[in-house]
């Protein structure tokens, strides 16, 4: 329990205290966490008990009021009562009446959309998605058990590739809770569809992309806060920001600057298709790692599982090493290749699927703007002008795109509304452009070529603005 649970307790019904917006902000750690949600104050400091883990503190020091209401089903916030302290001033926070009407538009289209039924699932969509899915692995293991031919087993290692980025999607519906309103239900399919499928920890990807969802594109605010995006700390390989690849110097000002940084981001648009091709590796390993208590990828992981441990420990183990039980047995032609052969299946199969998923990726986030943690703006905002959508054009139609992308072309409308099924993304699509236009807030979206475009460009970018800086400050003292 939160410290602010343990005070709320011995107060007992004495009168609400009265907080500043500019105290709030003076709690901005897991340690000394406070949070505001409805202009209420609640201080959940090394509250580790969190069901949804490590991701609320990515909001200590700041509003919770809407990315509350993207997580958690109404009613939820009833559990927050132990940890309150007390009630938010508003006049503390600077709004003025136009951002106060702004923000009460946005929760009422939300209020909207969950009155059309926008967040129920057709059960019979993930029944066909489930088996198509499954029909792709079927025939990428047929072509290896009765073909002895090199290319049919090439077309098979990239359709299992193409398996796997599927099943990233499916276990990302399941995991975001779109298709079961009982989350157990959808931590089980996240499970099949990650573990098993995919070799993913569940435990790994919640974290990780419950702390992106909550800070898309953010910087942290300090070196003891939790409220950085961990999907743009790509450090030393790619730098998105001209203040993040500025960090160099840290490691200059420290004695660790071996020149791979530099190097990496002065041609980090060189590298960016040959880093996407080795990603799979990369979330493998930090997949594998994570299960099986050998370390995490972020300090928000590491002290989520040092808190809570795993959630589920046996089903997580268990499916990662049945997953690499079937994956070597058809990598290896069901035990008729070498040794060689099957290390060029399995890391093919590996490389086309970080390649097929990390584009996606790329494309949802990358090259858009960023902001330090502690100058985010609004929730809307903040999602909005940190996301690309994906259209058809360029020989790609949008057909092909809905089913490559997995719901992820409409990544600006699944970031304000996480848990809305995919197949009712479209409709709410229509809703959110007309919204954003009223307002005049940026809504951008890019074909696939365009958009990957717009990535290289924004890499070539950074990196010429930090050649720039470098020449002119000269190496760090």
């Amino acid at each position: 329990m939160g410290k602010g649970g343990d005070a709320r307790a011995s107060k007992g019904s004495t009168a609400a205290r009265k907080i500043s917006w500019q105290e709030v902000k003076t709690h901005a750690s897991p340690e000394d966490a406070w949070i505001i949600h409805s202009n209420k104050v609640y201080d959940v400091s090394n509250w580790h008990e969190h069901p949804g883990g490590a991701v609320i503190f990515t909001h200590a020091g700041d509003d919770m009021t809407d990315i509350f209401a993207a997580f958690h089903a109404p009613g939820s916030q009833s559990l927050m009562k132990k940890f309150y302290i007390g009630e938010l001033l508003p006049e503390t926070t600077g709004k003025e009446p136009q951002q106060i009407a702004f923000e009460k538009g946005y929760r009422d289209l939300r209020s909207k959309l969950i009155m059309m039924g926008m967040f129920k699932s057709n059960k019979w969509f993930y029944v066909y998605k489930c088996l198509s899915n499954m029909a792709i692995w079927a025939a990428a293991c047929a072509l290896v058990f009765y073909s002895d031919r090199f290319w049919v087993h090439l077309a098979s290692a990239v359709m299992l590739g193409t398996f796997f980025q599927q099943s990233g999607w499916l276990a990302h519906d399941f995991l975001h809770h779109q298709v079961f309103t009982k989350r157990k239900h959808g931590d089980l399919g996240g499970l099949f569809w990650g573990n098993l499928m995919q070799g993913y920890s569940v435990q790994w990807w919640k974290n990780k992309h419950n702390g992106h969802h909550a800070v898309p594109n953010l910087h942290c605010s300090s070196a003891v806060a939790q409220d950085g995006d961990p999907d743009i700390d790509t450090m030393p390989l790619l730098a998105w920001s001209v203040q993040q690849a500025q960090s160099y110097r840290e490691l200059q000002a420290d004695g660790k600057d071996s020149g791979l940084v530099k190097f990496m981001i002065r041609n980090q648009s060189y590298f960016y298709f040959p880093i996407l091709l080795l990603a799979r590796l990369s979330w493998l390993n930090e997949s594998f790692k994570c299960a099986f208590g050998l370390g995490a990828a972020s300090e928000n992981a590491a002290l989520e599982l040092k808190a809570k441990g795993l959630q589920y420990p046996l089903l997580e183990k268990a499916g990662i090493l049945l997953h690499y039980a079937w994956m070597l047995t058809v990598s290896s032609g069901f035990g008729r290749f070498s040794f060689a052969y099957t290390a060029f299946y399995f890391l093919t199969a590996t490389a086309s699927c970080g390649f097929l998923l990390a584009i996606v990726f790329g494309l949802g986030h990358n090259g858009m703007a960023t902001y330090n943690a502690d100058a985010r703006p609004d929730f809307w905002k903040l999602q909005v002008t940190t996301t690309r959508n994906v259209t058809g054009g360029h020989g790609f139609p949008q057909a092909f795109v809905d089913w490559f992308c997995g719901g992820l072309q409409y990544q600006v409308d699944h970031h304000l509304f996480p848990s809305l099924p995919r197949h009712n993304l479209a409709k709410t699509h229509a809703l959110v452009e007309s919204f954003c236009k009223e307002w005049g807030v940026q809504y951008h979206e890019a074909d696939l070529v365009d958009g990957t475009m717009e990535v290289l460009h924004h890499l070539g970018s950074v990196a010429g603005e930090f050649v720039v800086d470098f020449v002119r400050d000269g190496p760090a003292m």
